[in-house]
């Protein structure tokens, strides 16, 4: 743990001895901004999917300082919202117009189905008359127990007798050499 902190206290103090190279070229931020001059445009576009309930049309057009459109949609309710506005350096003005009137359902759209009486009589089918089944439960007698306890004798166990074996000396299969004696080597 010591060495740990005396390597954390040298890492401390080499860094702070550490001074950035003299010779690294120091760069100036210039930023310019960029405007463009404001472009004229026009653009136009209407949907009338008469599947989908998709009605709405938008158009705009711009001259260089003012902005003016209307957009027209229509609603769920039955009315088309038409919105015309302006949008210059006082701000974004817009007028909304309703044209129509809103239609509510005043009765549930779902309505029960009218079943009304049958013009001809109902069938008159005579109930069916099921007899009673002529079966008759078998009797079952249970048979008198046959099983006879089985006797166990004691087993006739022999204990083997086992006779000590007989070892032979082996002879063995070859010649002994004879060994001559090691020269003793002089001492210097």
């Amino acid at each position: 743990m010591k060495f740990f902190i005396l390597a954390a206290l040298v890492a401390v103090a080499a860094a702070n001895s550490y001074k950035a190279p003299e010779y690294a070229p120091k760069y100036e931020a210039k930023y310019e901004e960029v405007t463009y001059a404001p472009q004229p445009y026009s653009f136009e576009y209407d949907v009338q999917d008469k599947e989908s309930y998709n009605d709405f049309l938008h158009s705009e057009k711009s001259d260089y300082n003012v902005v003016t459109g209307s957009y027209r949609v229509a609603l769920p309710d039955g009315r088309t919202q038409i919105v015309t506005y302006k949008a210059d350096k006082d701000g974004y003005n817009a007028d909304v117009k309703y044209e129509g009137e809103a239609k509510y359902p005043e009765e549930p759209a779902y309505k029960p189905a009218y079943k009304p009486a049958a013009s001809y009589p109902a069938p008159a089918y005579p109930a069916p008359a099921y007899p009673a089944p002529a079966y008759k439960a078998p009797e079952y007698k249970a048979p008198a127990p046959a099983y006879k306890a089985p006797t166990y004798s004691a087993p006739a166990y022999k204990a083997p007798t086992y006779s000590a074996p007989a070892y032979k000396a082996p002879t063995p299969a070859y010649k002994p050499t004879a060994y001559k004696p090691v020269p003793a080597y002089p001492k210097y």
